[in-house]
């Protein structure tokens, strides 16, 4: 596709020398020549020859949109599956809109420059390069004048392309900008608008949007000064040939049609030479565009995490050995952390906001890696296994349910993809989520909105709970999964769970009391450490921090 490209390219561009031709032979034979039946033979010659031209330039155009559509695709899918194999680490340090930005917007930019640039910059040199010949061949000292404003050309080319690439780097800066904001503050509307914040964030995107107009504005009067001063020079030359090439026809070296026909063939020398200083701007684009997209293809990703799964499950038995963790070199988030939970066993961690629990559960999953000591499942090591393998056979479900724009449906087979709507309804009636489901005037096949916005806190908690059962995984993790609900919805919620948990190893992080006194085991952790463990009777009994806790029923609520 790309070779069909660039033939017609060239086709197209061999026929161009075919009208100044014709009028040359117009005007010396037909007109000055007196042998006026030449005149429509030649004119139907150069009819031809532009019609010729153009279905090769329809042909060209369209074979290339192909191929860039295809290059786009591929450009944009590489990126994509490459962003999701990155470590959660990565996300951590970068916003939705600035990562959405460069899939859409820097990808587009890169490939214009890949295809755009690269087909019409070779049609613009095949041109300079055939129409130079032709003019060399005709009349070498008007040629060498024509070629006189290149080195003017050159040097504003030059002096542009090395001031350019800091000015299109902020500008993509300046939008990636904007376009964070914007989607901050679309997925905070409800909160915009239950402190009445509509005005200040207006102010706020009108800053971002003015900051975003001036990096566009000094890119636009740097463009506005150089494009016209180059086409100024081009005009240059054309002045110059008209002074000299009327001369050369006064004194009788130049006949007028080879004189027009030279005139002709000097706007074709000049138009792809503007065409290449267009180029120029796209490629400064381009240039600034391609380190974004790029500073991402070379992140490297997660080892294992795109890994086939194998089937393989465990038996849930997890050891943790002396564990430390810190997400920064200034301060240990867990210090020597060990645990042994068996297979069927419940491990309910608590403790104060930023005690390390949740990062604790997040060694295990290898969202992040422990710097020290060891973590084993059913006796090996946890990097023995990939990272696809060892989720398959992790649960998770988090105080914020998230669910995706689409169906209850569709929500629900992301635990088991091919799952029936008997086995989903199943799900939700051990969830405690049918009730709900059956009333809603499409069922299953209701949408739920973004990040599940038409349903309650509750609802979306037990279609997350339908989720995991669906997924029946070995090994569960329960985040604060029943904080954000009222009484009544905690109760259904708390009925749920317990058959979800069954006989599966589970990890519960719950501020309740009511969700972790029957757990197997109860871990308190503080500033990283683990404190304090035992069975809630033991801990009660000890008279430590749990059973401070504990007697305002609100476990690391302090």
């Amino acid at each position: 596709m790309a070779t069909g490209t660039i033939l017609c390219a060239i086709a197209s561009t061999l026929l161009v020398v075919v009208f100044p031709t014709v009028t040359q032979r117009v005007i010396d034979q037909a007109i000055l020549g007196g042998k006026p039946e030449l005149l429509w033979p030649l004119v139907l010659v150069g009819l031809a020859a532009f019609f010729l031209q153009d279905i090769f330039n329809g042909l060209r155009i369209m074979l290339n949109n192909v191929f860039e559509q295809k290059v786009i695709f591929d450009l944009r899918s590489d990126l994509y599956e490459h962003i999701q194999r990155l470590p959660l680490q990565w996300f951590d340090n970068r916003s939705t809109g600035d990562i959405m930005t460069r899939i859409l917007e820097d990808v587009n930019s890169v490939e214009r420059v890949l295809i755009d640039g690269i087909e019409q910059g070779t049609v613009s040199i095949l041109q300079i390069l055939i129409i130079g010949a032709m003019m060399f061949s005709t009349q070498p000292a008007l040629a060498a004048l024509a070629l006189a404003p290149v080195p003017f050309l050159v040097a504003g080319a030059l002096a542009y392309t090395l001031t350019a690439h800091k000015r299109y780097r902020q500008q993509r800066k300046a939008s990636s900008a904007m376009n964070s904001l914007l989607h901050d503050n679309l997925a905070g509307i409800r909160q915009i608008k239950t402190y009445v914040r509509e005005g200040e964030e207006h102010a706020h995107f009108n800053k971002i949007s003015a900051a975003l107009q001036q990096a566009t504005l000094v890119v636009m009067k740097t463009w506005a000064l150089y494009q016209p001063s180059m086409s100024f020079f081009t005009s240059c030359g054309l002045i110059l040939l008209l002074a000299f090439g009327g001369q050369a026809v006064l004194a009788g070296t130049f006949s007028v049609g080879e004189f027009t026909a030279f005139l002709i063939l000097s706007r074709y020398l000049y138009e792809p030479i503007g065409r290449l200083h267009s180029l120029n701007q796209l490629i400064q684009s381009g240039r600034a565009a391609g380190e974004r997209v790029f500073e991402i293809l070379d992140t490297p990703t997660e080892l294992g995490a795109a890994d086939v799964d194998t089937g393989e499950r465990v038996r849930g038995e997890v050891m943790y050995r002396n564990v430390n963790f810190s997400y920064s070199d200034e301060m240990p988030t867990l210090r020597h952390i060990s645990l042994h939970a068996r297979p069927g066993e419940t491990i309910a961690l608590v403790g104060a906001t930023g005690a390390g629990k949740s990062t604790l559960i997040n060694l295990l999953t290898r969202f992040y890696e422990y710097d020290s000591g060891s973590i084993e499942i059913d006796g090996r090591a946890l990097a023995d296994y990939s990272k696809a393998a060892l989720r398959v056979n992790i649960g998770v479900v988090t105080q914020e349910s998230f669910l995706f724009n689409g169906s209850i449906r569709e929500n629900l087979l992301l635990g088991k993809p091919g799952a029936g709507d008997a086995e989903l309804e199943e799900a939700a009636r051990n969830a405690n989520a049918w009730g709900f489901i059956a009333r809603l005037p499409e069922g299953l096949a209701t949408k739920v909105g973004e990040r599940g916005v038409k349903l309650s806190v509750g609802e979306k908690q037990r279609i997350s709970i339908a989720r995991a059962l669906l997924k029946d995984p070995p090994i569960l993790i329960l985040d604060e999964a029943t904080a954000s609900v009222d009484t009544e919805t905690e109760r259904e919620i708390q009925q749920a769970l317990e058959r979800l948990l069954g006989t599966r190893t589970s990890f519960v992080i719950a501020h309740r009391l009511s969700t972790v006194r029957h757990a197997t085991q109860i871990l308190v952790l503080d500033q990283g450490r683990i404190v304090e463990r035992g069975t809630h009777d033991e801990l009660v009994e000890a008279g430590g921090v749990y059973a401070r806790l504990s007697a305002t029923s609100l476990i690391g609520a302090a």
